[in-house]
């Protein structure tokens, strides 16, 4: 058997070897083979059983290019896992207000055409809470994100820009969950922390990853999240984190290139690899 995991263009600069090779080794160790293909490919599809987006980091930074891609893999029938219309879906995290219109619990969101102080001032009266964080709808690893208060200096990179804006989780110091899933059962969990002062968990911002039992209710509320989503996701991270009163809360669904954290999977990675050798024989 033979996958192509998506890479970022070469010209990516942050490091992506340390989600990259464990996953590829895991596959390699059980006989699949595993060959990299950046996401800005624009020749022939090579002769592969599978296509994972996996490590497809970057696409947000060329949002148009890669519909195109998706569309392509769409016309040309690639064997594509997750399916096109779910990373289509997952692109834009408008999703998180669809979650919340079918009752699944999401961090409160308001998307905004353009930036603004009144737009701030507006979302911060919608939510009673002066501190806010913003984002690009189309985003990853954290890139355009930023803690602001009303009255702050609103950054140059995002100021007039469509942007989401969301209440300040202070539950962030003490870890943002994710939950593991493949073909909707669940793998492992992990709990993200940022350093101290801020409220990123990426691992190239210096958050700190570590194993973690589900917390009450966790995966209950991922499956139910998944299960509102347009298709089947065969991979999944659902990310959460707890308010003040302990509820759990969605913060996103990474069903495009999430990092996995197999690393820390008590099996080692053996669901995943059943993962794609169960998506492989569909195709």
């Amino acid at each position: 058997m033979r996958v192509a995991l998506m890479v970022p263009d070469p010209a990516y600069a942050d490091p992506y070897a340390w989600t990259y090779d464990v996953e590829a080794a895991i596959l390699t160790k059980v006989g699949i083979a595993v060959q990299p293909l950046p996401w800005t490919m624009t020749g022939k599809l090579p002769d592969v059983d599978l296509v994972m987006p996996l490590v497809a980091w970057g696409y947000n930074l060329d949002y148009t290019r890669w519909l195109a891609l998706l569309q392509r893999a769409e016309v040309e029938r690639w064997p594509l896992m997750n399916p096109p219309s779910l990373l289509r879906w997952n692109g834009d995290k408008a999703y998180l207000k669809e979650l919340g219109a079918k009752g699944i619990p999401t961090v409160p969101t308001v998307d905004v055409d353009h930036l603004s102080a009144a737009s701030l001032s507006a979302a911060s009266a919608k939510f009673g809470q002066l501190e806010l964080v913003i984002k690009p709808p189309i985003s990853g690893g954290a890139h355009g994100t930023y803690r602001i208060k009303v009255g702050d200096p609103i950054p140059g990179d995002v100021a007039g820009k469509r942007m989401m804006i969301q209440p300040f989780q202070p539950g962030i110091a003490a870890g943002e969950y994710s939950i593991i899933l493949f073909g909707g059962k669940f793998s492992h969990a992990v709990i993200k922390t940022p350093v101290p002062g801020d409220f990123r968990v990426q691992p190239h911002l210096g958050g700190i990853d570590r194993y973690a039992v589900p917390p009450h209710g966790a995966l209950e509320l991922a499956q139910a999240a998944l299960a509102a989503a347009p298709a089947e996701a065969l991979y999944a991270r659902v990310d959460m984190i707890a308010g003040p009163n302990g509820a759990l809360k969605i913060m996103e669904l990474e069903l495009i290139e999430p990092a996995l954290f197999l690393h820390h999977a008590p099996d080692k990675g053996a669901a995943f690899a059943s993962a794609v050798r169960t998506a492989a024989a569909r195709k």
